[in-house]
């Protein structure tokens, strides 16, 4: 049974004292304020526990600062003209580091104003920005404002990825403390401001200047720095370039905030409302004050070539030789010069066609957008048609502007614009056209379908002073400077020439012109040369020959010191011999040559017979300024090879001379100099248009023709197509320069020839001409039969070497109206040769026609 006091029956005596309860009191209820209060305590406690926690286990393990206190991000290769003036930039990121100092205060201000102006107060992390950012983001339900400081930024942007999560945040405010206890305030705001991503692969405020206003950092207005601080938000939304319009409403924002904190005054704030931005056309395309886009790809080729992909990020200058004035006189004249030969051939109709909204304002939208794929080259720029007559034409150009053009505007594409123009010529609405910025207004224009090209050199050394290798860069990037291969046409026979004064040809030595046939060897048809337009000139002097371009002069001059003889002569010049025909037609041009190979070949006379080599590198720095590479070019007339005497190279040029004075080159008289010489050149079926011509002091080399090789039409010869572009850039260049005589040198003398048949003479009419001392004229009188220097009477019309009488043809036989073998032997001991078929001209590499930049540095 039970004893327990549970089941106890009423009256039952009590358990004993010891053992008794306390009386309970009643229990009362927290209120519910105080349970919140005591919650959130114990969970602020927790939570400064775990940030304890967190910040104990985390600040150790941040990754150290050096990429900042040793400041060193990847720079571009930078290209520069020999006056510093830079002129290309390569890489995948572009960034011009600029130390805090050389920062325009107001770029500084600018960018303060829209990040972060708080940036000299805070520590760091702006907690007030925090606060409001949190309670904007909860009040929207998602992210929607940032709270980042300039200085988390930079810890973003140099350690962090821009995933947007807790622990990427806090780890970055971390950081941030982190750098602001290693850093000053200045210094941050530098590693931000040459760090920040600004679209278009700019980095930094410096590379952002030159990609979307074309200038240098310090030269921004106002105007522009806001531009530009609004970027870092949304690059590619509010790039200027693609999107002017939220462009501006960006800088609005940034002008009102710079207006608000005071660092600008009401009155700069209206100015920069108002000024224009003027915002390079192209996107992302760098613009520069020189353009030498063809010359910086080639050192880009070199740089690349010689460092590897280092090339692109270990920020690298390269100073080339190139003159700022002579490569903008280049670029001027090769367009101009590209321009009037397309005004001469006529209108080929639109480049496009585009269909626009029925309305005006919402065509220009569509006309803009659809001129993005267009780039502007030189003077010429996209538009596309809004309206057309024959008497008035409304255009919009691709910044937005419209235009009206009449008159002589129009007077080029008149054919388009006639109510009768066939489909393909017809200008309408959604015509895309090229219109040219002339000085006053515009004209309609078109972009040419060919091309030229120019390079110039420095004969003494071989430096290059300017380097066009086409029309412009960003529609053709094929180099015609050192990679078109092309017939030199009748430029090549100063060599032929050069060959024979070494023979005894004077340039009052006379040829007879009659007509020549020459047999090519078994089963060849006979060949007979030909003069343009089958003119005949008789007997003439070796100057006029050359001065005219007499084509069956050169031949007989040719076969006089024989095919083998002339092909390894001509291959001193640095023309490589597997370029030159074994054939008589090699006279005439028929080998295949690059512009720059010309230059080569032409400088050995300008400096007085010495062989030097192009260069386009002069020294390479490294990015802390230390040269890495000098060039030591040789010098005419000290340590470069000798391969004519300097009394050939005069006597050559004073030929040459003749081709300005009173031949095929006397619209360069315009220039009025007396020190200028140079030669013509048309390739057959006017392929090619050549002048190749030079002073003392400058080779320059030009070329106009089709990359399709098609012709150029009847009557483009050298002196009408390639001439102009050589005179206008020569009139630049040699601008200021003095025009002196050139040198009779040692080994030639003066004496008086009959200019009827080339042999000595006082009598009546003598001239005065210039001679080999070796070789001087025959003292022959003029009334007796001529005669060769040996016993053997001469053909009717031959020619004779040595002493400045008539020429002797290959092994003594006379070079006449009779058929002469091209095989046997030229005066002298020089050996025939077979002909043989030519192999394809080889690819030049950059490398092997610009300096080598030899072991590693």
């Amino acid at each position: 049974m039970s004893t327990s006091a549970d089941s106890a029956p009423a009256g039952s005596p009590k358990p004993p004292a010891g053992r008794d309860k306390r009386p309970k009191r009643a229990v009362r209820s927290r209120p519910l304020w105080l349970k919140f209060l005591l919650g959130a305590v114990l969970l602020g406690v927790a939570g400064i526990l775990a940030l304890v926690f967190a910040v104990v286990m985390l600040y150790p393990r941040l990754p150290a600062l050096s990429e900042l206190t040793d400041y060193r991000p990847d720079l571009p290769l930078r290209v520069y003209s020999a006056e510093g003036t830079l002129i290309g930039e390569f890489g995948v990121q572009r960034r011009t580091v600029v130390p805090f100092e050389q920062i325009p205060l107001q770029v500084r201000e600018a960018f303060l104003a829209a990040e972060d102006s708080q940036f000299y107060e805070h520590g760091a992390v702006d907690w007030t920005g925090v606060f409001r950012a949190a309670l904007a983001d909860l009040m929207h339900g998602a992210a929607v404002q940032g709270a980042s400081t300039i200085t988390m930024q930079v810890a973003r942007d140099f350690y962090l990825s821009p995933q947007k999560t807790p622990l990427r945040k806090f780890t970055e405010a971390l950081m941030a403390y982190k750098i602001e206890h290693e850093l000053s305030k200045n210094q941050i705001l530098e590693r931000y401001l040459n760090q920040v991503y600004l679209g278009q692969r700019a980095y930094g405020v410096a590379a952002a200047a030159q990609v979307y206003f074309g200038k240098p950092l310090d030269q921004l207005t106002l105007a522009q720095a806001a531009v530009l601080a609004g970027l870092p938000k949304a690059p590619s939304a509010f790039n200027p370039q693609t999107n002017i319009k939220a462009a501006l409403i960006r800088q609005h924002y940034v002008l009102g905030r710079m207006k608000v904190l005071g660092d600008i005054t009401q009155a700069e704030y209206d100015d920069a409302m108002q000024a224009p931005l003027n915002v390079v056309a192209g996107q992302g395309l760098l613009r520069y004050k020189v353009d030498a886009d063809y010359a910086a790809e080639q050192v880009r080729e070199i740089m690349v070539a010689r460092f590897g992909e280092s090339a692109y990020t270990d920020g690298y200058k390269v100073y080339t030789t190139l003159h700022d004035r002579d490569q903008k006189a280049a670029v001027d004249a090769v367009r101009a010069g590209v321009l009037a030969y397309d005004q001469r051939h006529g209108w080929r109709g639109p480049q496009a066609r585009i269909d626009l909204p029925a309305h005006d304002a919402d065509a220009l939208g569509v006309a803009v957008k659809a001129l993005k794929p267009y780039d502007a080259a030189g003077s010429l720029h996209p538009a596309v048609v809004l309206h057309a007559s024959p008497k008035l034409v409304e255009a919009v150009l691709e910044s937005g502007n419209t235009v009206e053009l009449s008159g002589d505007a129009l007077r080029f594409a008149a054919a388009g614009l006639s109510p009768k123009a066939v489909d393909k010529l017809r200008i309408d609405r959604g015509a895309v056209v090229w219109l040219q910025k002339l000085t006053k207004g515009w004209r309609i224009a078109q972009m040419p379908d060919v091309q030229a090209a120019l390079v110039s050199v420095d004969p003494h050394d071989g430096a290059v002073r300017a380097w066009v290798g086409g029309f412009d860069y960003n529609h053709e990037k094929f180099d015609h400077v050192n990679q078109a291969f092309r017939q030199p046409g009748s430029s090549f026979k100063p060599f032929i020439y050069s060959a024979a004064v070494d023979e005894g040809l004077a340039p009052t030595t006379v040829i007879d012109d009659s007509p020549i046939t020459i047999s090519q060897g078994p089963g060849l048809p006979p060949w007979t040369p030909h003069n343009y337009d089958n003119e005949q000139l008789g007997a003439i002097p070796a100057t006029l020959a050359l001065a005219h371009s007499d084509n069956v002069c050169a031949v007989k001059v040719l076969l006089a010191v024989g095919i083998p003889y002339a092909r390894q002569f001509a291959s001193r010049f640095g023309l490589p011999l597997d370029q030159i025909p074994p054939y008589p037609t090699m006279v005439l041009g028929a080998g295949s040559f690059t512009p720059l190979q010309m230059a080569t070949a032409y400088a050995v006379f300008a400096n007085g017979g010495s062989l030097v080599q192009p260069y386009l590198i002069k020294r390479i720095v490294d990015a802390h300024g230390a040269e890495v590479y000098v060039h030591k070019p040789q010098i005419a007339g000290q340590n470069a090879p000798r391969i004519i005497s300097a009394a050939n190279a005069f006597l050559t040029t004073q030929m040459m001379q003749a081709v300005i004075q009173h031949g095929t080159g006397a619209a360069a008289l315009s220039l009025g100099r007396i020190d200028l010489a140079g030669k013509t050149g048309t390739s057959q079926n006017f392929h090619d248009a050549w002048f190749d011509g030079f002073n003392p002091d400058l080779v320059a080399i030009t070329w106009m023709g089709y990359n399709n090789q098609r012709d150029l039409y009847r009557g483009e010869q050298g002196a009408k197509a390639a001439l102009p572009i050589w005179m206008d850039y020569m009139r630049v260049a040699l601008q200021g320069k003095p025009d002196v005589p050139w040198p009779v040198p040692s080994g030639v003398i003066m004496s008086q020839v009959n200019p009827a048949t080339g042999f000595a003479s006082n009598g009546p009419g003598a001239v005065s001409g210039y001679f080999l001392q070796n070789f001087p004229p025959l003292a022959i009188d003029a009334q007796m039969p001529l005669s060769a220097p040996s016993s053997a009477p001469l053909a009717a019309g031959g020619i004779s070497t040595g002493s400045g009488g008539m020429l002797v043809g290959p092994g003594g036989v006379p070079v006449g109206t009779s058929t002469v073998s091209v095989r046997g032997q030229g005066p002298g001991t020089h050996p025939a040769a077979v002909a043989q078929p030519v192999a394809p001209p080889p690819s030049l590499q950059p490398g092997a026609i610009l300096p080598s930049l030899g072991g590693n540095p």
